[in-house]
């Protein structure tokens, strides 16, 4: 026969146990229930975004381009878009959560390209793998290519993606490492941090 403090220690195990077994059970219907929408065509992306400023509608002019002017390129882009709040978002083809996530940002540029820019950077990518994904996925915004992982470092990326967010003024605000679950989660970050 077991002594009562055995029995005690016994049963808050357990109880331990289930509470950590619901934590995740919870964690992974969540997950679950934040399916990420289809992915948009081209034809969809390619829309006009209407009465943009024209830095912005020039870099609707670029959908789904993948530039190879690196990290220079980059920062020239970067620098032509003060003034206007940005979103960059560090993607590759052999990233799973970057295809869940990549939707999300499709529609956030879609329906907001007229008051925010877009960017994407292709991170250690071999070219054509990003443009068969780029076909699959494909972004109403261009992305740069970042074959060494400069501009990952530079955002200190722990992983893809991983998603920067600048204001008006140039000036980062966060870098958000990993996937986001939602779109209401991403639309969140947006209004949170991209802002005039």
């Amino acid at each position: 026969m077991r002594s009562r403090p055995t029995l005690i220690a016994l049963g808050a195990v357990a109880l331990i146990a289930l509470i950590v077994f619901g934590v995740l059970q919870t964690r992974s219907s969540d997950r679950a229930t934040g399916v990420a929408p289809k992915a948009l065509s081209l034809a969809e992306v390619s829309k006009p975004i209407g009465a943009a400023p024209p830095a912005l509608a020039a870099l609707h002019d670029r959908v789904n381009e993948l530039s190879s002017g690196g990290t220079k390129a980059f920062d020239a882009q970067l620098r032509a878009l003060r003034g206007h709040p940005v979103v960059v978002n560090l993607w590759a083809s052999w990233c799973d959560p970057c295809r869940y996530e990549l939707p999300f940002l499709q529609r956030a540029a879609v329906d907001r390209g007229a008051q925010i820019a877009f960017l994407g950077i292709n991170v250690t990518d071999e070219r054509n793998a990003a443009k068969q994904f780029a076909a699959q996925y494909p972004m109403p915004y261009p992305s740069f290519e970042d074959p060494r992982g400069n501009l990952a470092g530079r955002y200190g990326a722990r992983g893809l993606p991983a998603t920067a967010f600048y204001d008006a003024a140039g000036k980062l605000v966060i870098v958000h490492q990993g996937v986001f679950p939602t779109q209401q989660m991403f639309l969140d970050a947006l209004e949170r941090y991209a802002r005039q």
